[in-house]
């Protein structure tokens, strides 16, 4: 698993940073990709990358201020344009629906793929066989939410060896034994492959948290995930202003990671008065509370 950030700036775009987006690539040979958060000029942003917005079948918006989502009516306008069919599902506050539609009917456009939109509420949004996404109501001025994206536990280990040993051939019927099936051989030996795995491996785990001041929500969303993704828009000695307008602090973010017990935690959405010495000074802040912190860059890739 990979998160790739398009942009890391807050409120408006700087030379070297472009206002909020990311990348999720699940790596499960799917080919297909998920974005958070899709401010102004993110198709850009993905114009210097390896991912191809005919190829997102998921964007997850955290609340509906511009510079999270102003560059979304571009990129499905433009995808479709493209002609591409893939289906795409936009997951999002309440008024994203009216914020999309009214956007495509005011200036003519349509999507030549299927669209589909879910307003979202705290809770599960998404589930599959490999994936699960739940929303935590996080402090700011408007609707906003972060999200949890856990992945499933995997199968342990195949125990091959042993198999061989007891006279059973690799092939087609390895992988149904991996998945845990019984099956039956050919010299009638009925099989349980869940007698054949190792112990199952943890799937990893990733919170995305979407702009916030301190919120009691936080411990939940971001507990023992292997990365966690938390805006420091200001520095410490700003936390009045900061918290004034539903925002986190350098130190407030790193005490979340600490208190939660995360494995990482990745520190953006960096007001536009930091350059990038200025955004050293907030990843220092932040690693006096919790050392393994880094601070995202666009076009930075995360392994998770």
């Amino acid at each position: 698993m990979e998160l790739t950030f398009l942009g890391t700036s807050a409120g408006v775009p700087c030379k070297s940073r472009n206002v909020t987006a990311m990348v999720f690539n699940p790596m499960n040979n799917a080919a297909q990709y998920w974005l958070f958060d899709c401010g102004e000029g993110t198709q850009h942003q993905m114009l210097h990358t390896v991912f191809n917005p005919g190829k997102l079948n998921k964007i997850f918006i955290t609340h509906l201020h511009g510079d999270h989502i102003f560059g979304l009516p571009g990129l499905l306008c433009s995808r479709s344009m493209a002609g591409n069919e893939n289906p795409l599902t936009v997951y999002g506050p309440a008024g994203i629906r009216q914020f999309i539609e009214m956007a495509l009917q005011l200036s003519g456009s349509w999507t030549g793929f299927p669209l589909e939109i879910v307003e979202i509420t705290a809770g599960e949004v998404f589930c599959d066989e490999e994936f699960r996404v739940t929303a935590y109501p996080l402090t700011h001025p408007v609707e906003c939410y972060g999200y949890r994206i856990e992945q499933h536990d995997r199968p342990g280990a195949l125990d091959a060896s042993r198999l061989k040993a007891e006279g059973i051939t690799p092939g087609p019927l390895f992988q149904q034994l991996k998945r845990g099936e019984s099956v039956m051989l050919d010299d009638g030996r009925m099989i349980n492959g869940q007698d054949y795995l190792g112990p199952a491996r943890k799937g990893k785990t990733l919170a995305i948290f979407g702009d916030t001041g301190p919120t009691s929500a936080a411990l939940t969303l971001a507990s023992g995930v292997d990365v966690m993704v938390h805006e420091t828009t200001l520095e410490a000695a700003m936390a009045e202003k900061a918290n004034s307008r539903g925002h986190s602090t350098t130190v407030q973010a790193a005490e979340v990671a600490r208190a939660a017990g995360v494995g990482r935690l990745v520190i953006t959405h960096f007001s536009s008065r930091y350059d990038d010495a200025g955004c050293e000074a907030l990843l220092r802040e932040c690693r006096e509370i919790f050392p393994d912190t880094i601070a995202a860059k666009d076009f930075m890739t995360v392994q998770i």
